[in-house]
């Protein structure tokens, strides 16, 4: 008994010293004794809390079972002792949990019948049990699920990583696992961007223009605000539509380059303009398009032609300019199927899904909810005290909640005005063309060079 205050006296000392280091330096704390304590307290619990989220199943197993017998002359009775099938309670196997970069992920063998969507309904439970920010559920092979488990959000503070240097890669910004969020338009070419105002989608745009601006590409604009988002970066942009009139010229050329570039391909014999020799390459085009729901909206009859050919202009872009360097980013507050069929078909083109906090349930569900019912439901809890985060489908086919870096107005501004000098006119690219131009004998040696 007298050591009894002693112990409490150190078990009290360690505790605060494992508090102080936890606090002053938490990247040394977690791999030296976070991560062993957080293994052995998942793997020690992972019975009941599989239980309480109803993962468990019955099992019928043989077993020795006691019943009550005859009362013999001592007092006492008699047991006998039968072996008969009973119903208990299975857990799914669980291996020893990995740690990571901001947590720990575990694999668990899935019993007969389940499937990983059983997991990820009750991944908020398993979450709330673990007292962890969230756990995400994967399936990397059949009759397994890895639970990832974040301790904290990765995506409080997100800071500026170096930019890309390959050509149409820009780094945005980071994902929750830690890694950086890419926006690859030569792995995915065309982009659907939906966030409410003060959201970040503007922000995201920024950065868009700020990672493409030294590389060799043409940029073209398309800004149906009249013009206030985009004009300031007009130093870098090869053309710019502000109005729906100008919209419709700029796509007729747009679809008019596309076919220029398809019949250089089909006379060199290539595929996609990257089959091309550089000095015959056409410049690689980027179209930024703020405000989607501009171009389909109608005041009255009279529009009914105009957004008709807008439509089916861009969604021509859409559906044939991956292979010929033209790649889409269509930015919207509201993306809807009231828009029209024309909105529904862009959609399906674009494989690259980005939805930041939206107003309207609707929105989500058009940006992402073909893509994983999980995903529709993190969007519409991303808080508005978050600007920024986002929920991205990538383009190893799974989603993330991901948060852009913030890059302001001026960052971008200053950007467009150091880079000008790699603007081409939208009549040079236009012309460029300038190869197709080219006697066959000319475009052979070339080819052939």
């Amino acid at each position: 008994m007298p050591d009894l205050p002693q112990s409490l006296l150190v078990l009290a000392c360690t505790l605060v010293v494992l508090a102080a280091w936890r606090c002053l330096h938490p990247r040394s704390f977690w791999p030296v004794a976070g991560y062993p304590l957080t293994a052995i307290s998942v793997r020690a619990s992972w019975r009941k809390v599989a239980l309480g989220g109803g993962l468990t199943k019955k099992r019928a197993r043989w077993a020795f079972t006691l019943t009550p017998g005859s009362l013999i002359s001592t007092g006492t009775v008699k047991v006998r002792r039968r072996f008969r099938r009973v119903a208990v309670d299975t857990t799914p196997w669980m291996r020893f949990p990995l740690p990571t970069r901001h947590g720990w992920r575990v694999t668990v063998c899935l019993l007969e019948g389940q499937i990983p969507d059983d997991y990820t309904e009750v991944a908020e439970r398993l979450a709330h049990s673990w007292g962890v920010h969230a756990v995400r559920v994967s399936s990397p092979r059949p009759g397994r699920v890895v639970l990832a488990a974040t301790i904290r959000d990765p995506l409080v503070r997100v800071d500026q990583l170096p930019p890309s240097e390959e050509l149409l890669k820009v780094t945005v910004g980071r994902l929750e696992t830690g890694a950086p969020w890419v926006i690859d338009f030569r792995t995915v070419p065309h982009w659907l961007n939906a966030g409410a105002t003060q959201s970040g989608k503007s922000n995201l745009a920024n950065a868009l223009i700020v990672g493409l601006a030294p590389q060799p590409v043409a940029l073209v604009g398309f800004d149906l605000k009249g013009g206030v988002e985009f004009t300031p970066y007009l130093p870098r942009l090869s053309a710019l539509a502000t109005t729906r009139a100008e919209s419709v010229g700029l796509l007729d050329d747009l679809v008019t380059l596309m076919l220029n570039r398809m019949d250089l391909c089909r006379r060199a014999g290539a595929r996609n303009i990257w089959q091309l020799p550089p000095v015959v390459r056409p410049t690689p085009v980027v179209v930024l398009v703020d405000e989607l729901a501009e171009l389909y909206l109608m005041a009255d009859k009279s529009e009914k032609d105009e957004i008709a050919k807008t439509s089916t202009s861009l969604l021509r872009v859409a559906q044939l300019g991956r292979a010929f360097g033209i790649y889409l980013f269509c930015c919207g507050q509201r993306i809807g199927s009231d828009l029209g069929p024309g909105v529904t078909a862009l959609r399906a083109q674009c494989s690259g899904r980005i939805c930041h906090r939206v107003n309207d349930p609707e929105t989500a569900t058009m940006t992402l909810g073909d893509l994983d019912p999980a995903a529709l439901v993190s969007a519409r809890a991303i808080a508005s005290e978050t600007p920024g985060v986002a929920i991205v489908a990538s383009q190893d086919g799974q989603w993330y909640r991901a948060r852009s870096f913030h890059v302001s107005e001026q960052a971008a501004e200053h950007a467009a005005r150091t880079y000008a000098g790699l603007t081409l006119s939208w009549g040079q690219i236009t012309a460029g063309v300038h190869t197709i131009e080219l006697p066959d004998s000319v475009l052979n040696e070339l080819l052939n060079a």
